[in-house]
């Protein structure tokens, strides 16, 4: 509906000032760190930014578990970053982070078979509107409360392997989120609800990495957001037919964007010397200041408790 029509605009425009500014050339990638030894978790790993991340992980020579929905194409990427990167230790493991019971049977079956995690990297993302089986609104469950979930359920194990981070994809669409606590995980109301929805999310991704900044204190667990810019075109495979084939052509502009993307992400898994901004929001360009609601702190705290509380963790008092 409305969303995807604000969607559609706010995409033309993103194609006016890509062409405007002429296309930047493909970032030089960085040195990155060399990364034997080191355990890292992709989520939706598959495709788009979540596949550049991991091909490049590998390329240092991390190990690389691909946590997404689709085995076919998680097995496929797979096998292609192993057949790239000449490092065998690419493995897919399902997630679906629509299903809450996915999220703990992912955990469990990784903390069975994994002996360390050093980096987990929340990057699986949708801007479809719906619900999931667990009763949420999909963008909330996807792009938050799964990963939420996830990211306490290996904590434990982040931190037997400090020094360790957590890197939570963003966006820039925090601006126009407005999180209500009393209404989590409902989704919004009004015309343009399902981009009103994913905006939320977003906004949950910067406020989720600074309230974990701020509880991890002291455990050499540390925590990003990070937008990666204008990128995904699989984010919008559930856009209408119309708004796909405006997308189609764009694709190959875009397809630069996955690696830059990509690069932004890989800044705040592996630079050195970040910890003291544990909890920060970044671009490409480093670190920079969320809007004013990405660093309301009674707002973290409130979304922590309410997300706590729709999934029946924490205990009373702890």
């Amino acid at each position: 509906g409305m969303g995807w029509a604000l969607l559609g605009v706010g995409l033309l425009l993103a194609l006016y000032t890509l062409l405007r500014h002429g296309l930047r050339s493909a970032p030089r990638p960085r040195a990155r760190p060399e990364l034997r030894g080191r355990t890292a978790i992709v989520t939706g790993g598959s495709s788009g930014i979540g596949a550049a991340t991991a091909l490049e992980l590998a390329r240092c020579g991390a190990r690389v578990i691909l946590a997404t929905r689709s085995a076919p194409r998680g097995e496929a990427a797979a096998s292609r970053i192993r057949r790239e990167t000449g490092n065998n230790e690419v493995l897919f493991m399902h997630l679906d982070l629509a299903s809450l019971r996915s999220v703990r049977a992912f955990a469990s079956t990784f903390l069975r078979q994994e002996p360390q995690l050093h980096l987990l990297i929340n990057n699986a993302g949708v801007s479809a509107g719906g619900t999931t089986e667990d009763g949420f609104s999909l963008p909330f469950q996807v792009n938050h409360l799964g990963h939420f979930l996830l990211t306490q359920l290996l904590l434990e194990r982040l931190r037997s392997c400090a020094p360790s981070r957590v890197v939570i994809v963003a966006s820039s669409a925090h601006c126009a989120g407005r999180l209500r606590p009393e209404r989590l995980g409902r989704p919004p109301s009004g015309l343009f609800s399902t981009f009103q929805d994913y905006c939320d999310s977003k906004l949950a991704n910067v406020l989720h990495a600074r309230e974990l900044a701020t509880r991890e204190q002291g455990t050499q667990v540390t925590c990003y957001a990070v937008h990666p810019g204008f990128v995904n075109t699989s984010l919008f495979r559930h856009a209408p037919l119309w708004l796909q084939a405006l997308l189609v052509p764009l694709a190959w502009l875009l397809f630069l964007e996955a690696a830059e993307g990509a690069q932004a992400v890989l800044d705040c898994a592996t630079r050195d010397g970040l910890e003291p901004l544990s909890g920060r929001y970044f671009t490409h360009s480093g670190p920079r200041v969320p809007w004013p609601a990405g660093r309301d702190d009674r707002l973290a705290r409130a979304l922590w408790e309410g997300s706590e509380r729709l999934l029946g963790l924490g205990t009373p008092g702890g």
